[in-house]
């Protein structure tokens, strides 16, 4: 028959064949002739053939020549499971020469036989998973899928079991091909892969091997290729062979389908029963990220920082070759975080883990974090909700164990000894040093909040008007402002409390937004009010602090201030968020705001005596849409319960019977001289 001569003359193409673009052209005919043989054998000779003849795996092209085999049974399969009673969905000579389709399918598993390896199975399984059922559809029986699924599994684990995932080829076939077919897998059959096995498979796939990230190498090799052209302009061409090779890389099938590779290797770490594997896990992704922030560094790229990548990058390199870049390396970020967040939430969940292990755990995930952090803070990490949790967990975990916080915060602490550093990427890392190090000031002691802490911010404080630094400058005050809140350091809050407030006074309105400036002083209130330990030794501070707002408030322009950063870099707690959500404001506005929200936190003996003081402010301001902006927030403050029950009595009469209310309402100058009993009419009354 002519499918017989056809599949003769094929199988003597695939045995006889040596050059590669010989074999190649021959793997169309393989997949139509698939669908139009009519005896199950020769099915299942052809499907044996494709899987161990020399000619296509004895110098297969990487992970190419998989996909290529896979390709075949997966359209094969796709053609055969179109609908029957469509006349255009049927293939050529169907009537007369398919096979059933259920019965097609098992001659082609029985392909799967023992002259290839176990790996190369998968190209069988799950080409014929995906044809059918991929997508949504459903072409095949449940009993028919559940054979697939089982074989599947089987095949995976035979070939973990019998060490073919040691060879790289085998290792990147296993992982990329489970990958794909993963979420076809019932949960009973998910359950059954040997996760101990493939675990180590599924980080060196992507990570290591050559088809995958190579350690992060290829971010060095770049280097070469970033030239100097027209002045301080540096361009990588996309003419480059380092460019041609990340695109190559980039459109490979494991950087491809790195998304579902990690979902696949965070069920494995969730499942597998080894806890010993997980701390190999993540020594082996440390030592990942670690490689690839070295390689950057190594780069001249890493040189720029992003807020100049306009001046010193041409425009070829900032539209075409330097975003493909971080795709790749924010792919790289994602991927690992996604494993990271199955770990910790092992770490949380699961008391077989070992008891030293959840420390252990925590500070390598910070480590990985840290070395990332030059690709998730160019987005901002608090954008990326898994990256959250992940920071804040591992933060959670390792504050349950100071000693080993103490000895992690020295190990990452800035190298630059109280300087700010040249060079942008120790600049980045001082950034989530002094990010980290905020959640941990109840943690450490004083003398290490001091050295640790307070000498890591103190550079950057003053420093706000110069663009490259205004998000650590923003980090270093939050930083302080935690520091100096620590219940432990009413000793540093002494010392260090005056130089910051004259920073704060320095910096606003240039450098520092309104919101910061506010709550910085809310706060500073606070910490010095009973019954903090300062209060105590001296008493009058908090009054102090706002009579240096008052004085200010004097000079202070009407000009609308520039509203420069994100109230939310500042990371303390908001008892009213709300109030911050301002239109722009003229400094003397923010001042008289920072009077009113400093007004539930003052010791109550002075809260009488300054409430005449902010009301008399509040008539400094000519703005009337200004205006009404603080005379609503005063009023919030006063009747909304943000002062306390006592305080809250204290204003009560201070609005109704000492002339309260007409302070603010008409102003100084238009009040009604008393005393009056509460209620009573005034002389102009025409009542």
């Amino acid at each position: 028959m002519y499918t017989d001569r056809s599949l003769a003359t094929l199988l003597r193409a695939i045995q006889s064949g040596s050059d590669e673009q010989d074999v190649s052209r021959l793997f169309g005919s393989a997949t139509t002739l698939l669908t139009l043989l009519s005896n199950p054998l020769n099915v299942t000779l052809l499907a044996s053939q494709l899987l161990s003849a020399p000619s296509i795996w004895q110098r297969p092209d990487g992970l190419r020549t998989t996909i290529r085999i896979l390709s075949i049974f997966n359209s094969a399969a796709i053609r055969l499971g179109q609908p029957e009673e469509s006349p255009e969905g049927k293939p050529p000579f169907a009537a007369q020469w398919s096979l059933r389709r259920e019965k097609w399918a098992m001659a082609v598993v029985k392909g799967a036989d023992d002259r290839s390896p176990r790996w190369r199975h998968l190209c069988i399984l799950t080409g014929l998973l995906i044809g059918f059922e991929g997508r949504g559809k459903q072409s095949v029986s449940v009993s028919l899928r559940r054979k697939l699924e089982n074989a599947t599994v089987k095949a995976v684990n035979l070939a973990l079991h019998e060490g073919e995932a040691g060879n790289e080829l085998a290792g990147n076939s296993i992982a990329m091909m489970l990958s794909n077919v993963f979420d076809l897998l019932s949960d009973s059959e998910k359950m059954k892969l040997n996760s101990d096995l493939l675990l180590p498979v599924l980080i060196h796939a992507p990570y290591f091997s050559k088809e995958g990230l190579q350690y992060g190498y290829f971010l060095s090799t770049i280097d070469s290729d970033v030239v100097q052209r027209e002045g301080m302009k540096f361009d990588w061409s996309t003419k480059s062979s380092t460019y041609v090779r990340c695109q190559r890389m980039t459109a490979g099938p494991l950087i491809a389908s790195l998304g579902s590779l990690s979902r696949l290797t965070a069920f494995c770490v969730e499942n597998v029963p080894n806890a010993d594997l997980l701390s190999a896990m993540i020594t082996d992704l440390s030592a990942f990220t670690r490689s690839l922030c070295v390689q950057w560094r190594q780069n001249k790229l890493s040189e720029i920082d992003i807020t100049e990548e306009s001046i010193y990058l041409s425009e070829e390199s900032l539209r075409n070759t330097i975003p493909l870049l971080w795709r790749v390396l924010k792919s790289t970020m994602f991927a690992v975080v996604i494993v990271l967040k199955s770990l910790l939430g092992r770490v949380l969940g699961d008391n077989r883990m070992p008891a030293d292990g959840a420390p252990f755990m925590a500070i390598q995930t910070l480590r990985i974090l840290r070395d990332l952090y030059f690709i998730s803070s160019r987005q901002g990490a608090n954008a990326f909700s898994q990256y959250t949790f992940v920071f804040l967990t591992a933060i959670d975990i390792l504050s349950q164990f100071p000693v080993q916080a103490e000895s992690f915060l020295r190990e990452i602490r800035p190298s630059s000894g109280g300087s700010i550093p040249l060079h942008p990427l120790d600049r980045c890392l001082d950034l989530y040093f002094l990010n980290t190090t905020e959640y941990f000031t109840v943690v450490l002691g004083p003398e290490l909040n001091e050295e640790l802490l307070v000498d890591a911010a103190t550079p950057y404080l003053g420093l706000g008007s110069d663009q490259r630094l205004l998000e650590i400058f923003e980090s270093a005050h939050s930083v302080m402002l935690a520091v100096l809140s620590a219940p432990q350091n009413s000793d540093l809050l002494a010392k260090h409390i005056h130089p910051y407030v004259d920073v704060l006074f320095r910096e606003f309105p240039q450098n520092l937004s309104s919101q910061q400036f506010r709550m910085a002083v809310k706060t500073l209130i606070r910490m010095s009010s009973p019954p903090s330990l300062i209060s105590g030794r001296q008493p009058l501070l908090p009054s102090t602090i706002l009579e240096l707002v008052r004085l200010r408030l004097e000079t202070a322009s009407p000009a609308l201030t520039q509203q420069n950063a994100d109230p939310t870099t500042l990371h303390l707690s908001e008892e009213n968020p709300q109030s911050f959500e301002q239109p722009s404001l003229s400094e003397k506005s923010v001042l008289v705001l920072t009077l009113i929200d400093a007004l539930p936190y003052l010791p109550i003996n002075q809260v009488e005596d300054w409430l005449p003081i902010v009301a008399e402010a509040l008539n400094m301001i000519k703005d009337v849409d200004q205006l009404h902006t603080c005379r609503q927030r005063f009023w919030d403050v006063l009747s909304t319960g943000e002062v306390d029950v006592d305080r809250a009595a204290l204003c009560v009469t201070w609005w109704g019977t000492s002339g309260g209310r007409d302070m603010v309402v008409f102003g100084k100058d238009h009040q009604i001289e008393g005393p009056f009993m509460s209620g009573a009419l005034g002389e102009a009354s025409k009542l």
